[in-house]
């Protein structure tokens, strides 16, 4: 019995990758806000000379963020897809779900006022 939903080749599977990252920024507002942020800052990074370890931490940071948003966006999904109506438990996965985006953005702040405020600072 083949899977309809298995991927082919390698080909294939970043074909689709790439059509659900698409769909994420097209659907998303925050996702396109977060990328706008994380562009500025990498731009803001050249002009303040960051150097490689700084632009690492950086590329993480940004990272955790939009991997953050983008499996906050499947799971609210999924959930949609279990349930038209109201219900505790989808309500709980989604409120978890957004969650994890808001603690990965509080760390990205963190994060971006202590490469800034070294630079600044130094």
């Amino acid at each position: 019995m083949e899977d309809k939903w298995k991927n082919k080749n390698l080909l294939s599977a970043l074909k689709n990758s790439a059509n659900g990252i698409k769909n994420a920024i097209k659907s998303q507002t925050n996702l396109k806000i977060q990328i706008i942020i994380a562009v500025v800052v990498v731009i803001l990074g050249f002009l303040f000379k960051f150097n490689v370890n700084d632009f690492i931490i950086l590329a993480i940071t940004i990272f955790v963020v939009i991997i953050t948003e983008v499996i906050n966006t499947s799971i609210e999904a999924v959930v949609d897809l279990c349930t038209e109506e109201y219900n505790e438990k989808a309500k709980l996965a989604k409120d978890i779900a957004s969650g994890a985006v808001t603690l990965s953005a509080i760390n990205s702040i963190i994060v971006g006022l202590l490469l800034f405020a070294n630079k600044i600072l130094s």
